[in-house]
């Protein structure tokens, strides 16, 4: 019999210790199970690593007492500060007055050079108790006795449960109850034993991503899982990403975040470094899909290319080339505190920072090597990442970026694949030793499947908006370029005729009306945004002018455009590089009123918000310029499925026209949204055929008990929550759209049907998750989700005749179907959580003919019991206590220098204010989860938080638990 304890938690164990950590049993560990650090490991690291201690072995005990100031500082600084504070020790940056004369020396916790020269420790079933909480971890690796890394093996043998459950097991429960424990956390890990995942502390679930090597890309088994496991938690790959490969930032709400690599990251940072070790081939081009964190990419290069030992020192150029990508970049760097940052704002300065031979990391543009004469520096060690290298072709600047650098090392690093006509690209970074041309690639194909961005679809909208396809072929031809002057007067005449038919006032109220039904209907009741990329800068004036008409709501959209001296008509669009960074954070928060841009060219490159999921494209556009000016809807957040372009022109009429790249993969990245309206009634049908010949009619009990029967055990439940969830999917991507209505009444009753067999305990949360906005608004449209009648009371009253009840198996399956309805009232409370396990193998033994339909009522009626009583225990006082911990718990985690709140005074005003707009059952309607949120967001503007969404989300979520 297989369970995570036989099967995946001994297979992780087995393949560390094949990598060389050492297997120590938990319970044998020489600590304390109140005790986050293994003591008498870290001392003896302590006095073997530092001369100085050895000297006065007691010097260890200073160094561990100022450990255990930061573990119990977790408190009132929060984890994210506190991690921080204790990885500056782990780095070896802090020093101690040890030396002679009371000199300050570094002191040394780990040895980075030599792995092996750790004690590297992995053990299972760890303890850790506070007061009387006490929480299991099952896996834990320690280098010297610190525990870097935490994992979670879950049991592979229900489909339902998967990393899911031991990833929220650690981000929702282990790291809010006993953060110190996470304090010296360098990263956790789950796995059921097919996928494998892992993120560092606080890290949302949806950024938790896989980790695979340059030989291992499949998954879906338990070896896959093995292999990169063996990959990943090597030792000398755990302390490469704790050296080299985490960073701490400030988010744009102020707040701290740790950030570690992505496995891609990993693999081509290190590929540029050996590279440039080696010293024999100069350059390398690395072709990483749009959105998969190409900045961050140039973080960790930059920062391990400074750090290496043989590489004395270097200079380390990032050059972007264009203004908005520059400003980017600077945030990306800044934001991670790299030491050693300064951009060179003109070519003088550029010139004068490589004459002096200044070694640090430099950030500039392209464009600043296009005057430049001659050699600017000779030395070797310097070495470029150029940011969209296909760019370079314009005016031969790669060419000139060589000669300025002679003996540099030049790496390209590109969003969209290049093609081989691109010959400039190639001469200044393609490697001949190198297959294909580059480096390491990452596809669109690869990132989807990690996760790491979404799908795109596109849909074309009635076609009197489209424009005729020959006017198309001139617009596209004048974008080309490489024309005589005579010809491009030519085309300029022709591609007028276009501008007219595009600007034509007809077209133009057309389109905005379009837009704006199209927004409100689709886009903005699921929370996200929207961008509109208008032919030229007069189109943005008009669009913007009509939308405003159409709505009367000037503050719902904003043109962002780049404007010179003296165009009059376009001055009251004019920003400077601060004041469009206000109005961009301001489009990135989702309780802000701005929630359309239109733009002509600005923003669609190295524009990064994740809210961002509808372009709503009325321009000719081909080939690279369109592919990133899509990519701009695939960053991934929470509940978002997809990305999506609305194509005015008529440009997907013909991906492959519109995508010409030798990878002809590429024209896959779009697909058109009329194929997933094709799909729509396979998958419904797919729902639907677990319940052959049930009458859908019939409603309440009898209905669901029905429907219930065909879905008599585990196995068969989670294959219909499998196939209802991909449902469920389509049906928020589309809907609202008349193609639901002849399916609206059908997938109404499945998601019925979903909810009342959910697991009662919680768990399974891959299947088993909370429905979309748009399905319960549909749910709550016609119908309460808690249709059938509640008496358990009654029930639990009749237990004692229950030898006298003639169908005991129609009375069980209607207690249990009760329980499952109250259990989920208290989701989350461990008590509950408990309860609900009981039920769920209560199911599985009589499923497996263990207990008779008798024996299953009589069971179930004296759980139920236990469930009323702990009903009853509930004192109103204790929930209220509950919320008002809950919610100081979070608001405490949010606090900083920037917003220095005062935590008691926002929890009573949201208790206080929550409570008069609050009634029974308000959960399950949408008109009281409507007047809670918007109490919620009044409080959260009060105070100055009203920008910061996980903030709000999780708040909500405590709310709807607790009230």
């Amino acid at each position: 019999m297989f369970n995570e304890a036989n099967s995946v938690e001994q297979m992780v164990l087995d393949a560390c210790l094949q990598n060389g950590w050492q297997y120590i049993p938990g319970p044998s560990l020489l600590r304390n199970t109140s005790d986050v650090f293994v003591d008498s490991s870290l001392r003896a690291a302590l006095i073997k690593l530092n001369p100085e201690i050895a000297e006065q072995p007691d010097r260890a005990d200073e160094v561990l007492y100022k450990l255990r100031a930061i573990l119990l500082a977790v408190q009132n600084d929060g984890l994210v500060r506190s991690n921080e504070a204790l990885v500056e020790w782990l780095l070896g940056n802090k020093t101690l007055p040890f030396g002679p004369n009371g000199e300050h020396t570094t002191v040394r916790l780990i040895d980075f050079e030599h792995p092996e020269n750790n004690e590297l420790i992995i053990c299972n079933q760890w303890t850790y108790k506070v007061g009387q909480l006490e929480k299991r971890f099952d896996i834990v690796l320690l280098v010297n006795g610190l525990p870097l890394v935490i994992g979670e093996a879950k049991t592979p043998v229900r489909p339902a449960v998967s990393w899911v459950d031991g990833a929220s097991q650690i981000h929702d429960d282990y790291e809010q109850s006993v953060p110190a424990m996470f304090v010296p956390n360098l990263f956790s890990f789950a796995t059921e034993g097919k996928l494998f995942r892992y993120g560092s502390i606080r890290m949302p679930l949806t950024k938790w991503g896989p980790w695979r090597d340059e030989e291992h890309h499949s998954e879906g088994t338990l070896d896959d899982v093995r292999q990169s496991i063996a990959s990943m938690l090597h030792p000398e790959v755990v302390l490469d990403i704790l050296q080299n490969f985490t960073i701490f930032a400030t988010d744009k709400e102020h707040r701290r975040i740790k950030i570690i690599c992505r496995y891609q990251q990993y693999e081509a940072t290190n590929l540029i470094v050996d590279r440039v070790v080696e010293g024999r081939i100069k350059k390398g081009l690395i072709w990483h899909f749009q959105g998969s964190g190409k900045s961050l990419l140039m973080v960790f290069t930059a920062q391990k290319l400074r750090m290496h030992p043989q590489l004395g020192n270097p200079t380390v150029l990032i050059i972007v080339d264009r203004i908005d990508l520059d400003t980017q970049i600077s945030a990306t760097f800044n934001a991670a505190d790299i030491p050693n940052l300064i951009k060179a704002e003109s070519r003088e300065a550029l010139q004068t920072m490589l004459a002096q031979d200044l070694r640090k990391v430099i950030i500039t543009t392209i464009h600043k090597f296009g005057e430049v004469d001659g050699v600017l520096n000779d030395r070797s060690n310097i070495i470029a990442l150029v940011d969209e290298a296909h760019r370079t072709q314009e005016g031969n600047l790669g060419r000139a970026m060589r000669q300025a650098l002679p003996n540099a090392f030049l790496f390209g690093l590109t969003g969209t694949p290049i093609n081989r006509a691109d010959k400039n690209t190639f001469y200044a970074f393609g490697a001949d030793e190198d297959d294909q041309g580059y480096m390491t690639r990452y596809s669109f194909q690869d990132s989807i499947r990690d996760g790491a961005t979404l799908p795109l679809h596109f849909e074309a909208p009635d076609v009197k908006l489209h424009i005729a396809q020959t006017a198309i072929d001139e617009a596209f031809k004048q974008i080309t370029g490489d024309l005589s002057e005579q010809d491009r007067d030519d085309l300029s005449k022709r591609a007028a005729k276009m501008a007219a038919l595009v600007k034509s006032p007809e077209r133009v109220r057309g389109i905005c009306e379009h837009i704006f039904h199209h927004f409100e209907s689709k886009i903005d009741p699921n929370g996200f945004k929207g961008m509109i990329v208008a032919f030229d800068r007069e189109c943005c004036d008009l669009y913007k002018k009509m939308i405003d008409e159409i709505t009367g709501d000037p503050e719902l959209s904003e043109v962002v455009m780049s404007v010179t001296q003296g165009e009059d008509e376009y001055q009251k669009y004019k920003r400077d590089r601060d004041e469009e960074e206000k109005l961009l954070d301001r489009f990135r928060n989702p309780n802000d009123p701005l929630k359309l841009l239109i733009v002509t060219s600005k923003l669609l490159t190295g524009f990064d918000a994740p809210i961002l999921q509808v372009l709503y494209l009325d321009k000719p556009m081909k080939d690279h310029n369109l592919l990133q000016a899509i990519c701009r809807t695939n960053r991934v957040l929470k509940d978002k499925t997809h990305g999506l372009i609305v194509d005015y022109i008529g440009i997907f009429d013909d991906v492959a026209q519109a995508l010409t790249f030798d990878e002809k993969a590429v024209q896959l990245v779009i697909s058109n949204l009329d194929e997933l309206k094709k799909e729509l009634p396979v998958r419904l049908q797919a729902c639907l055929s677990f319940f052959p010949e049930v009458d859908r009619s019939l409603e309440g009990y009898e209905g669901l008990m029905l429907a219930q029967d065909c879905l008599p055990n585990n196995e068969k439940r989670d294959e219909f929550a499998a196939e209802y969830s991909l449902l469920s999917r389509l049906w928020e991507a589309l809907s609202p759209d008349a193609c639901l209505n002849p399916y609206t009444a059908d997938y109404r009753w499945l998601t019925q049907v979903y909810e009342s067999v959910k697991p009662a305990s919680g768990n399974g949360k891959l299947l088993w998750h909370a429905l979309g906005a748009k399905t319960i608004e549909l749910i709550h449209e016609h119908t309460h989700l808690d249709a059938v009648h509640d008496d358990l009371e009654t029930l639990i009253m009749d237990a004692d005749v229950i030898d006298a009840v003639q169908d005991a198996g129609a009375k069980a399956r209607r207690v249990a179907m009760q329980l499952i309805a109250r259990l989920r009232k208290h989701a989350g409370d461990p008590k509950f959580v408990e309860l609900g396990e009981r039920l769920e193998k209560l199911r599985e033994r009589h499923e497996k003919g263990l207990d008779d339909s008798k024996a299953f009522l009589k069971k179930l009626l004296q759980l139920a019991r236990e469930v009323v009583e702990a009903e009853q225990k509930i004192e109103p006082a204790d929930e209220q206590a509950k919320a008002k911990a809950a919610l100081t718990e979070l608001f405490q985690e949010v606090k900083n220098e920037e917003t220095p709140i005062i935590v008691e005074r926002i929890v009573d005003k949201i208790d206080e204010i929550v409570r008069i707009v609050r009634f029974d059952g308000w959960q399950s309607t949408s008109g009281g989860e409507r007047e809670v949120k918007k109490a919620l967001r009044r409080v959260l503007l009060d105070f100055k938080l009203h920008g910061d969404q996980e903030l709000f989300d999780r708040a909500y979520g405590y709310i709807r638990q607790y009230y």
